[in-house]
């Protein structure tokens, strides 16, 4: 109604922000579903616009290089892992179960997407521009086993382990046992 303020304008974001950040997200997941599909090999602003239902110049609007759109695509899964190991470490009674429970999840209901992760993650060997965004999952690991301990060695012995853990869920063919997972990360920290 006229005269009545949305919680947007209360917020600061009008209309056209709004939308904006919702077209970028559109275009992020899309470039994720491209990932999962084909490969990052297979990531151009034309798939990615067609997987969006956009032309291909709103992808160039908002993401002026592939590179510019492969950071997106792997910051937002990094900052999705940011936010569940942040809640770990705050609020999860037993962190380790939960990371447990989320390294599980690469070989179970979010195999996909950790796969197309891992691949950006991989690419950023070869490109730069994605190297800071793909740390991400490293650096939040590492931030968990600090909880933990101070030993720097035991902290990057444990980062390595949940990646290889990781890697090896995805090249795996059966299911995650979560306990089995936790009991590998509670022997690599010691005093956990």
């Amino acid at each position: 109604m006229i005269g009545e303020a949305t919680a947007d304008e209360h917020s600061g974001v009008d209309g056209r922000t709004l939308r904006g950040h919702r077209r970028r997200a559109q275009i992020i997941e899309a470039t994720l579903a491209v990932v999962c599909r084909d490969g990052a090999a297979g990531v151009t602003h034309r798939t990615v616009a067609k997987e969006a239902g956009i032309t291909t110049s709103l992808t160039l609007y908002y993401f002026a290089t592939l590179d510019d759109l492969l950071v997106a695509a792997l910051t937002s899964v990094t900052d999705g892992y940011t936010h569940r190991i942040r809640r770990l470490i705050d609020d999860d009674e037993d962190p380790l179960g939960g990371l447990a429970r989320l390294i599980a999840e690469s070989g179970g209901p979010g195999r996909e997407r950790a796969l197309a992760e891992r691949e950006l993650s991989t690419l950023a060997a070869r490109r730069p521009a994605l190297r800071t965004a793909a740390r991400g999952w490293r650096d939040n690991v590492a931030e968990l086993a600090r909880t933990r301990t101070d030993d720097p060695d035991a902290i990057e012995a444990f980062v390595a382990l949940t990646d290889g853990l990781c890697t090896a869920l995805l090249l795996g063919d059966r299911e995650a046992d979560p306990d089995h997972i936790r009991a590998v990360l509670t022997r690599a920290l010691p005093g956990a």
